[in-house]
């Protein structure tokens, strides 16, 4: 609609006419000023979500254009609505150029079989219920899932994982090299993204910005060191806490904390609030990790998306393994580190299902189905009280608050 304003001036004069038609009132109208106060403009139109403006339900965008702009409110559903927004911005920054074969094609390959985007639609969102603009948001978001993406394909190197969301790894299909080299050219991509923050939101802001990047990518890769370092050295005294601290390096930060900051960033450059996203974010970070820990062994292979066991066969220090080698007797400790002690290729299928059952023995896999859940309703609290308090209600406040039980849920 700003557009198609700046290309003809003659929309000046719909504004008067709309303001005068019921149910739109201002929200429409609103979308037709420059944006001097988005924050007014996203809560008038939210108003619409909740039933304002006449008693009429735009929530399912049964009307044309409010429909559009407040979206379903569905879990799924506005999770797939945020990942449509960003679609396009993700796949226009994949170069058409030469090498195709050994690079972008496989870059491209990888983005379309991409899973749920979480962590761009929590960026997405963010944004949204703060006030700020989608379209505004998108080169961060896409940014922050093209270095997951870029991630992914370096961690299944480094864990020896044979499949990724239902098919061969790249390093399997394309060789280790090739798969590197992909990795690596991802990460480049993602800073291009971050960049164009310059023009769309202006240098000051695009450098708070890079900075979030900045953190985000380093705790991450500290946090996989860590992670690396304990298969390494076979280290069997990983204790629950030493893996909490582990999620919030690897995992807390880049896929829940940095993406809500990035989004309030996004919404308001001179937020100076930042850490209220903190707590929340790592709470939602820890029921995440432990759920995937708990799925890894559990979990139905067609909803997962990655080989069950693999957390095992790759010698993973989760908390089910973590709590169970405090639980287990001396003669089982001593059978596990042999086990640990190996290289993947030598260990059998039988002695990973032998594994599996002592961690069930110890009683470990339910008590950290019970952790996840207990961390999940410290993340709610922490999201009203901290987080997002005194945001206006909205689908989009909405949506990262029902984040927190998918994840707790998300194999039913």
């Amino acid at each position: 609609m700003e557009a198609v304003q700046r290309a003809s001036p003659l929309l000046a004069q719909v504004t008067p006419l709309l303001e005068r038609v019921a149910p739109y009132v201002s929200p429409v109208a609103a979308r037709l000023e420059p944006r001097d106060s988005p924050a007014k403009n996203v809560a008038a139109v939210n108003s619409l979500a909740q039933g304002g403006g006449g008693g009429t339900d735009f929530t399912n965008g049964a009307v044309g254009i409010p429909g559009d702009l407040v979206g379903p409110t569905g879990f799924l559903e506005r999770l797939g609505w945020y990942r449509e927004k960003l679609d396009g911005t993700l796949a226009a920054s994949v170069p058409t150029l030469e090498p195709q074969r050994h690079l972008y094609a496989l870059v491209r390959d990888f983005l379309e079989r991409a899973g749920k985007g979480l962590r761009p639609a929590l960026c997405i969102a963010t944004t949204r219920a703060l006030g700020g603009r989608a379209e505004d948001a998108l080169p961060s978001a896409a940014g922050i899932e093209m270095l997951h993406n870029a991630f992914l394909v370096h961690d299944d190197i480094e864990d020896g994982s044979e499949s990724r969301r239902g098919v061969a790894t790249m390093h399997r299909r394309a060789g280790v090299p090739i798969a590197v080299n992909t990795g690596d050219a991802m990460n480049a991509l993602a800073m291009r993204l971050f960049r164009r923050n310059v023009e769309v939101l202006g240098p000051a802001v695009a450098l708070r910005i890079l900075d979030e990047g900045d953190h985000m990518l380093v705790e991450c890769l500290e946090g996989q060191a860590i992670e690396l370092g304990w298969v390494r050295d076979n280290d069997l005294t990983v204790q629950p806490q030493d893996y909490l601290r582990l999620v919030l390096k690897k995992t807390a930060w880049y896929s829940f904390i940095h993406p809500m900051r990035i989004g309030a960033l996004v919404a308001d450059g001179n937020d100076r609030k930042l850490e209220r996203f903190d707590r929340f974010g790592y709470l939602l970070g820890a029921a995440f990790q432990i759920t995937d820990d708990v799925l890894n062994l559990t979990g139905d292979a067609g909803r997962y998306g990655k080989e069950i066991n693999g957390d095992l066969l790759e010698g993973k220090r989760t908390i089910v393994l973590a709590h169970a080698l405090g639980k287990v007797s001396a003669t089982d400790r001593a059978w596990i580190g042999n086990f640990l002690s190996r290289p993947r290729e030598r260990r059998l299928t039988r002695e990973v299902l032998q594994l599996r059952q002592i961690l069930a023995s110890t009683g470990s896999i339910e008590w950290a189905q019970q952790s996840a859940v207990a961390f999940a309703e410290a993340a709610k609290r922490e999201f009203d009280e901290t987080a997002f308090a005194g945001v206006p209600a909205s689908p989009d406040l909405g949506w990262p608050r029902s984040c927190v039980d998918f994840i707790v849920q998300r194999n039913a």
